[in-house]
């Protein structure tokens, strides 16, 4: 990514030009306006953390509640924070809209399905949808890392770790699809998919309850069935911010690391090398460098201040809503030497990537998992792979809270796959 200059006056923040580098206008914000109140694109007031110190300070103040019943709405901004469609599809009661107790209370209850131990079990499935994805494509000699790889990894691990059936996976891809398409504009596609998604969570509820199994979905009705007073719209909830948590922010890890690291070939031939060596430290370190350089998550999911309150010398209203700029806070060169250089074995690199407090991402040890995997794995079988287009020519999704490319297109020179005598692919196809 090539860094255009500092602003030297206030940039126009939410245009197209700002979606495909913020970066330039975040270090403007830093310096003159840290916490800076503006109108979001949907008409809603919020305030803007940019500076890594208060947002780190911001994340973990109990002051700042996650539950929009303390917004003091008005209108046009009545309904529209929180996730898209969650509302009218009556999924808000989950982990992203909560306060303790109650968050505590479902945070240990899902927690069990991202312990180390169950991560680690879950690694040769996250290898094996690795390969079958990369398999349906390598002979071709390009493909959209987006469509092709960035995308469906994450959904179909997810929709494992629920307990979605192999059959009904598909489905979960289209509607997912839909969410990302329209994430950033018009909330109608939104609205459908989360509604066919509650739908089918809530039938599948049903049907486990008669066949529990090892997955997160029986987990949390086998809670539910022992006093920890779990409703079935709260099972149904949790597992809706699971898919939309666990996925987009994986799909845009897998997909802004990669192009971070064809647009840095030096950093990029350092991280191959390390890898053909069979070393792990470079690729540790450099997924903590790829989530602070450009990560998936811009800004952290809603706050609302439930008293008034002062961050960086702002004094901060009842019920007025604070976003953190993760984004900003990570290239702050307050806290971060060269900030906006690419070093993929940076040490000191307590990035706010995955946030920060008690709503740290449940799901980071599983992300983490599947960004290693998933670029090392591109690195190795596709060593020359290259981008198809000019940087110039990408496009990033419009949305608030994540950010990611729509597509990525790429060349390699094409790898032939071992077929059995059958003339398919070794081994049976997963997908």
């Amino acid at each position: 990514m090539t860094e255009s200059p500092t602003p030297s006056s206030a940039p126009e923040l939410f245009s197209w030009e700002f979606a495909s580098n913020p970066y330039p206008a975040y270090a403007w914000l830093r310096e003159h306006a840290p916490v800076h109140r503006t109108t979001l694109p949907s008409g809603v007031e919020a305030w803007l953390v940019t500076r890594y110190a208060d947002a780190r300070q911001a994340l973990a103040d109990q002051r700042l509640s996650k539950n929009a019943d303390h917004h003091d709405e008005r209108s046009p901004a009545k309904g529209k924070t929180g996730i898209p469609g969650e509302r009218q599809a009556e999924l808000t009661t989950h982990l992203l809209n909560i306060d303790p107790p109650d968050h505590t209370r479902l945070r240990r209850l899902v927690s069990k399905a991202f312990t180390p131990r169950r991560v680690a079990e879950f690694a040769p499935r996250v290898q094996q949808l690795t390969d079958d994805l990369i398999d349906a494509f390598a002979a071709k000699g390009e493909a959209d890392l987006i469509h092709d790889f960035a995308f469906p990894l994450p959904i179909y691990a997810i929709c494992d770790l629920l307990g979605v059936p192999r059959e009904d996976q598909d489905d979960f891809r289209e509607w997912a699809g839909m969410m990302i398409r329209h994430g950033g504009g018009p909330r109608g596609g939104v609205g459908r998919a989360v509604k066919r998604i509650r739908a089918y969570l809530v039938e599948l509820i049903h049907r486990k309850r008669g066949d529990l199994t090892d997955d997160l979905i029986s987990e949390l009705i086998r809670a539910s069935d022992h006093g920890e007073h779990l409703t079935e719209n709260e099972v149904a909830a949790m597992c809706f911010v699971l898919l939309f948590a666990g996925f987009e922010t994986t799909v845009n890890l897998i997909g802004n690391g990669t192009y971070a690291l064809l647009t840095h070939p030096d950093q990029r031939e350092r991280l191959q090398r390390s890898i053909a060596a069979g070393e792990t430290g470079l690729l540790a370190t450099g997924i903590e460098e790829l989530l602070r350089f450009d990560g998936p998550v811009e800004m952290a999911t809603w706050r609302f201040a439930r008293e008034p309150l002062t961050i960086g010398g702002q004094e901060i209203g009842v019920g007025d809503p604070v976003l953190v700029v993760l984004a900003a806070a990570d290239r702050d060169p307050a806290r971060f030497t060269e900030p906006d250089t690419l070093d993929l074995s940076r040490r000191d690199n307590q990035h706010l990537g995955y946030g920060h407090g008690i709503h740290y991402c449940l799901g980071a040890p599983l992300a983490r998992l599947e960004g290693q995997t998933a670029l090392a794995t591109l690195l190795t079988r596709l060593p020359d792979l290259r981008l198809a287009v000019e940087p110039t020519d990408l496009r990033w999704r419009g949305g608030l809270i994540m950010r990611g490319l729509r597509t990525l297109p790429v060349e390699f020179t094409p790898r032939q796959i071992p077929t059995g005598t059958d003339g398919s692919a070794d081994g049976p196809s997963t997908l």
